[in-house]
């Protein structure tokens, strides 16, 4: 597979036992002590409580700096008190959704027939996208401007180098250990999301173009202000921060339909949970809770009672 198409799949796929500790069944003072428990790792959180339980929402960003003081020791040990665990939606991608991928390739790394990226950009976009290019001895002409996002990021920023443990993981590794029943928010068809990429025009991607030359102009210190903002709870600056602000612009979490499922199934997701009996942590991408309209504006439009740090 070439190089840039492995690349490509690396993103879209992204998108990737020991005795069970006594759980917090009805037992307030139970449910208390896994919220304290997952407090002292410092992830930002929120609790919801409900007639019948609680439910832990762990804020996540991905890609922590390894300098990032927190500790996941902390929130393994709430995991496996926990009731029940909800993580993210997981792509099933299906040995026919690899070939397509693989043979229908270049639909998705190349801009279409033999156009370049200034029939799309404007002169100015297009002026900035040579400079990043000359300054950074590459080639974006012909690439797609998704790819070229990606890439702008991981190889000028390095936001995904020297990565510590992020909370999904975390909490997934620590309830397969304690047999802590785990759902995911959604299963996505591999065909569906491929079919969703492969409909978007060029253009659908340009903004996740400017906001990712934002990024680079922006230099390599935002990424380590966007973890440290995150374990000073300050998400409003986590949420401006250029870095976060360009994956929060690109496929899938800003196209309308994929975008729209990945934030609509979380808050039917903690609607059901709240109904269950006994603690529910679940692991929550930050820009999915904390932008405006996002999961936790509409859990508090729905009378919810949620104590945590400001989002907004």
């Amino acid at each position: 597979m070439p190089n840039s198409l492995l690349r490509f799949a690396c993103i879209a796929s992204a998108i990737c036992a020991g005795p069970a500790l006594a759980q917090s069944g009805g037992d307030p003072e139970a449910q208390n002590a896994i919220v304290v428990t997952a407090q002292r790792s410092g992830a930002p959180m929120w609790t919801i409580d409900t007639p019948t339980g609680t439910i832990i929402l762990v804020g996540e960003i991905r890609a922590i700096p390894k300098t990032t003081p927190w500790e996941p020791a902390r929130l393994e040990e709430a995991t496996a008190q926990a009731d029940r665990v909800i993580l993210g939606a997981r792509p099933k991608v299906s040995p026919g959704d690899v070939l397509r991928l693989i043979f229908s390739g270049g639909k998705f790394t190349k801009l279409p027939d033999k156009t370049v990226a200034s029939d799309y950009l404007a002169p100015d976009q297009w002026a900035r996208l040579e400079a990043l290019a000359a300054a950074h001895e590459e080639d974006y002409a012909r690439q797609s401007f998704l790819l070229t996002a990606f890439e702008m990021l991981r190889k000028q920023l390095r936001f995904n180098r020297d990565t510590t443990d992020e909370p999904s993981d975390v909490v997934r590794k620590a309830a397969d250990k304690a047999k802590v029943p785990t759902t995911r928010a959604a299963t996505l068809r591999g065909e569906d999301i491929i079919d969703n990429l492969a409909d978007a025009p060029p253009a659908a991607h340009i903004p996740c173009l400017n906001a990712a030359m934002d990024a680079v102009e922006a230099g390599p210190d935002i990424v380590e202000q966007r973890a440290a903002d995150w374990r000073r709870y300050d998400i409003p600056g986590v949420m401006a921060n250029p870095l976060e602000s360009a994956l929060g612009q690109c496929w899938p979490w800003a196209d309308d339909t994929l975008g729209s499922e990945l934030r609509t199934i979380w808050v039917g997701n903690i609607a059901e949970a709240a109904a269950a009996k006994g603690t529910t942590l679940a692991v929550v991408p930050l820009r999915v809770l904390a932008e405006s309209g996002g999961v936790l504006d509409q859990l508090d439009a729905r009378g919810f009672d949620i104590a945590g740090p400001a989002w907004k």
